[in-house]
Formats: structure tokens, C-alpha cells, sequence
């Protein structure tokens, strides 16, 4: 037989006090009846006990792909702070992981960091492992030309001198 309920909450009766007493702290070890000093040998210390709880765990990155999965849903979703995170992230863990760097030039590219999109697709480039598969990399080609392109022309439009100071 299911033991009695109460009519307001549902619960068995005696089990909201049960958890009152436990949330804050007030059960004893067992074969303790009341709080004496051979007793309180056995319980951990308060303080040590909270100081434990306050430790996070260490943060573990995930595998790169992983990283670099949720970099390209942060892209596709526009949001280029959480897919440069991710991508930095997949970079950290393995710097040997060519589609960290792929992903890295697009969100770089997005932010109008050019040159830094550039050095991150030409290593995606060098990390691919065969020439097949860097020549497959049309549009990362392109891209690169593209900034070449663009990077020139900043250059060339930004003058070296103020405009009005002879030498």
C-alpha cells in the first residue's frame, strides 16, 4: 500500500520536512542520536565540505571538430563572437586542424580583419594533406585573391605622408 499523501501538495506525508531538514544541513550520521563530540569526529568538516562544493571542475575543450561544428552553426547563425570563439578554441586544442583555420579566415573575413583572414586560409592551405585536396580549395583560392586584392588597395589609398607637408 502507497503511503498516505497530503491533500494539498501531493506528496507523502512527512516528506516535505524530511527534505526541509536535509536541504539545510540538520541529519546525522548514523548510530548518532544527538550531537556529541565522538559524533561530530565522523562528519566532514563544514567549511571543507563548502569549500569543495565552491570548486569548479576544470574546463576540458572539446575534440576540434566539435569546436569547429558549432563555430559553423555560430556562422551560419551570424553570430561571428561565438564562431571565432569556437574557432580559436579548435586552433588552441590542435593547431594541426586544418578546418579550424578555414573557419577562422571566414569569421576573421566577416569582422574585415583581412590580413589575419588571409594568414588563416593560407595555413588552411598548408595543413590540407594533399595537393588534391588544396587544389579542390577553389574558393578558398579565390578568397585569397580577393584579399591580396583588397589589402593592396588599402594600402595604396592610405598615403604614407599627410597630404600638404612638403619634405
Amino acid at each position: 500500500m502507497p503511503p498516505p499523501e497530503s491533500r494539498r501538495s501531493g506528496w507523502p506525508i512527512g516528506t516535505p520536512v524530511i527534505y526541509l531538514l536535509v536541504a539545510a544541513g540538520a541529519w546525522l550520521p548514523a548510530g548518532c542520536l544527538s550531537p556529541s563530540p565522538a559524533c561530530a569526529q565522523q562528519q566532514p568538516s563544514r567549511a571543507r565540505t563548502q569549500a569543495e562544493a565552491n570548486e569548479l571542475p576544470a574546463y576540458v575543450a572539446p575534440a576540434p571538430s566539435k569546436s569547429v561544428e558549432v563555430g559553423n552553426f555560430y556562422l551560419r547563425r551570424k553570430n561571428y563572437r561565438g564562431a571565432l570563439s569556437r574557432f580559436e578554441e579548435a586552433i588552441q586544442t590542435d593547431p594541426e586542424y586544418a578546418p579550424g583555420y578555414l573557419g577562422l579566415g571566414k569569421v576573421c573575413e566577416k569582422f574585415g580583419l583581412k590580413q589575419r583572414a588571409l594568414k588563416a586560409y593560407q595555413r588552411y592551405l598548408d595543413l590540407l594533406p594533399s595537393d588534391r585536396d588544396a587544389e579542390e580549395a577553389k574558393g578558398v583560392h579565390q578568397a585569397i585573391t580577393r584579399l591580396e586584392h583588397e589589402i593592396g588597395e588599402d594600402e595604396a589609398r592610405s598615403p604614407q605622408h599627410p597630404q600638404g607637408v612638403s619634405r
